[in-house]
C-alpha cells in the first residue's frame, strides 16, 4: 500500500514507520543510476514486491495531439562510446527560442553540434562546439558529458551573447577548476560566453570566453542546464543573471558535499556573467544571492542540497515560480518549486523522506521523517512519483526511470492545458501533467500526477512516446517556443514533436 504523501513530519511519523517497515528500497552505488550492471552479488530485496512508496500517477482522459517538427542528423560521441544509451541517432537535450523575434529554435546535440531550426525548415548547425574544443571535448562517457545547453543573453538580438556549458576530460588539459573541485577530479564542466559579430546570421562567427570552469569526480551529475529567468525584465535584479543547475558528480551518496555550502557541487549557482567580482575576475557574484555574505560560503550559490538536478524553469503567469525536476538515486522522482537559500536535503533527504546513507539492510534506503523535522528547514517536493518496480524487482538493479522536468503551459493555442506543469519520465517517455494551483509547498499533500495520453496528429492514433520514438528508450526532453508552445525531444530517433491540440477532457 503506497505511503501517504502527507509531507508535514508531526502528521506522518506513525503512519510512515508502519509502511516503510513494509517496503524497502535500495541505496544505490554511486552510479548505479548510470551505469548498466547491478552491484557484484547483489540479492533481491526482502520488501514486499513491487510495492511503491508514492501513488502512482493517474491515468488521464486529457490526451495532447503531437506533430513531427524536425528531425536532426545522426551524430557520434567522442570517444565511441560502449555503454549502448549513448548510441543513439542524435542527443539533442533541449529546444529554445532565441529571444530575437527571429522565431529560430536553438538545439543542442550532446554529441558537440549547436542546431538552429525554424518552422516548416530543415536544421542547421550554427556552431560546433565540440569541433571547437577538440581534442579536450569528451562526450563518449556519462548520459550529460558533451554540449549540454545553450542559454541566449535575453539582449541577444543586441549584443549577440551566448552561453554554452560542455565537458572536458581533465587528463588532456592543464586548466584548472575555478571552485573547489572534487577529489580525483577526472572531468570538467565549462561555461562559454559567445559573442557574435552578426546576431542575426545563420552560423556563428565572432569571439569566445571561458567563464566559470568546474571539476567533477565522475562522470555523471555534472552541469546540467543553465538558463536566463525569462520573466526577469531590464532593469531588475534577476535580469541578465545566469543560472547554473550543478549536480553532485554522483559522490553525493557517500558524502555530505551537497550540504556544503563551500562547494559548488549539488547547487543551483546564479552568476552574473557580464560581472567581475568573483574570485576568478571572470563573472561577478549577485549581491542579493542568498549566502553572498556568509562567511565559508560560495557567494554563488542560490539553493543547495541537489543530487542531479536535471532540468528547471519558470512560469512565465502566475507567481513566475521556479520548478524544477529532480533524478533521484534508486526509486523517487521529484518536482521542486525552488527559492532563494532553498535546501533539499540530499543526501540527507530523498524527496519526502530520510535517506539512509548506511542501512543495515541495504535494501532500506528510506526512513520516515523525523517528529523534529521542521527544525531542519528541508523543502519537499510539490509533487513525485516513484519507480514502482516489478514484482520480481533486483532491489541493486536499476528500474529504469527519471524524471524530465518540463514547463508550465502558459499559450494560447491549448486552452485545456493553460496553468499545467508537462514533465515526463525520460527513459521510457510518459507524459506527465501536474496543476499548478495543487502544487503548493508545505501543503498537506502533494499535487497529483497525470498521466496524459498522446495522439499522433498524422494518423490520429493514440500512441506513446515509444512509439513515435521507434525505441523502449525514449531518451525524452522537453522545450518550449516564445509563444509558450511546448514540444517533445527522443535522442532516440533524433525527433522533434510540437504539441499541436488537445483531445478529451481537462485534468479534473
Amino acid at each position: 500500500m503506497p505511503l501517504s504523501t502527507r509531507r508535514k513530519p508531526r502528521l506522518l511519523a506513525p503512519a510512515l514507520a508502519a509502511a516503510v517497515a513494509a517496503t524497502a528500497f535500495l541505496t544505490a552505488p554511486a552510479e548505479a543510476r548510470t551505469e548498466p550492471t547491478a552491484a557484484p552479488g547483489a540479492t533481491a530485496g526482502a520488501a514486499a514486491p513491487g510495492d511503491s512508496l508514492l501513488p502512482k500517477p493517474v491515468p488521464a482522459k486529457l490526451g495532447l495531439v503531437v506533430e513531427e517538427y524536425a528531425q536532426f542528423p545522426e551524430s557520434e560521441p567522442t570517444p565511441p562510446p560502449t555503454d549502448p544509451r549513448l548510441m543513439r541517432h542524435a542527443r539533442i537535450n533541449a529546444l529554445t527560442e532565441l529571444p530575437d523575434g527571429s522565431g529560430r529554435k536553438a538545439v543542442p546535440d550532446l554529441n558537440g553540434k549547436l542546431y538552429l531550426v525554424e518552422d516548416g525548415a530543415q536544421p542547421r548547425t550554427y556552431l560546433d562546439v565540440g569541433a571547437t574544443f577538440a581534442p579536450q571535448f569528451f562526450s563518449g562517457q556519462g548520459l550529460g558529458q558533451g554540449f549540454g545547453y545553450a542559454a541566449f543573453h535575453p539582449d541577444f538580438a543586441r549584443n549577440g551573447i551566448f552561453y554554452t556549458v560542455h565537458t572536458e576530460l581533465a587528463s588532456t588539459t592543464d586548466k584548472k577548476p575555478d571552485l573547489t573541485p572534487q577529489p580525483n577530479t577526472g572531468y570538467h564542466g565549462i561555461i562559454t560566453e559567445w559573442t557574435a559579430d552578426d546576431p542575426a546570421a545563420g552560423t556563428f562567427s565572432g569571439t569566445r570566453r571561458e567563464v566559470l570552469r568546474l571539476g567533477f569526480n565522475g562522470r555523471i551529475h555534472g552541469i546540467q542546464q543553465i538558463a536566463f529567468n525569462p520573466t526577469a525584465r531590464k532593469g531588475s535584479a534577476d535580469y541578465g543573471k545566469l543560472y547554473l543547475a550543478v549536480g553532485d558528480g554522483g559522490t553525493g551518496v557517500r558524502t555530505t558535499e551537497p550540504q556544503n555550502l563551500a562547494l559548488p557541487h549539488g547547487k543551483l549557482l546564479r552568476i552574473d556573467p557580464r560581472g567581475s567580482n568573483s574570485a576568478s575576475g571572470k563573472y561577478g557574484v549577485p549581491a542579493d544571492n542568498p549566502f553572498a555574505d556568509r562567511p565559508g560560503a560560495l557567494g554563488e550559490v542560490y539553493a543547495y542540497g541537489f543530487r542531479d538536478p536535471h532540468r528547471f524553469s519558470w512560469d512565465t503567469g502566475g507567481k513566475h515560480r521556479l520548478y524544477l525536476g529532480h533524478i533521484g538515486e534508486h526509486a523517487i522522482e521529484s518536482i521542486y518549486e525552488v527559492r532563494a537559500g532553498d535546501n533539499l536535503g540530499w543526501s540527507e533527504r530523498e524527496g519526502p523522506f530520510v535517506f539512509d546513507k548506511n542501512p543495515a539492510d541495504p535494501c532500506d534506503a528510506y526512513k520516515p521523517l523525523p517528529p523534529d523535522d521542521d527544525t531542519y528547514g528541508y523543502t519537499y517536493p510539490v509533487t513525485a512519483y516513484d519507480h514502482d518496480p516489478p514484482a520480481d524487482w533486483n532491489c541493486t538493479s536499476d528500474v529504469g526511470r527519471a524524471v524530465s522536468g518540463g514547463f508550465v503551459y502558459r499559450g494560447d493555442d491549448l486552452r485545456k492545458l493553460r496553468g499545467t506543469y508537462l514533465f515526463g519520465d525520460l527513459v521510457d517517455g510518459r507524459v506527465f501533467g501536474t496543476k499548478t494551483g495543487e502544487m503548493n509547498r508545505g501543503a498537506a499533500e502533494m499535487a497529483t500526477i497525470h498521466q496524459l495520453r498522446l495522439y499522433d496528429a498524422a494518423t490520429g492514433n493514440l500512441v506513446t512516446a515509444q512509439d513515435l520514438a521507434g525505441d523502449t528508450r525514449v531518451d525524452l526532453r522537453f522545450g518550449q517556443d516564445s509563444a509558450g508552445e511546448l514540444y517533445l525531444l527522443a535522442k532516440a530517433n533524433g525527433k522533434v514533436w510540437k504539441v499541436t491540440g488537445t483531445r478529451g477532457p481537462a485534468l479534473p
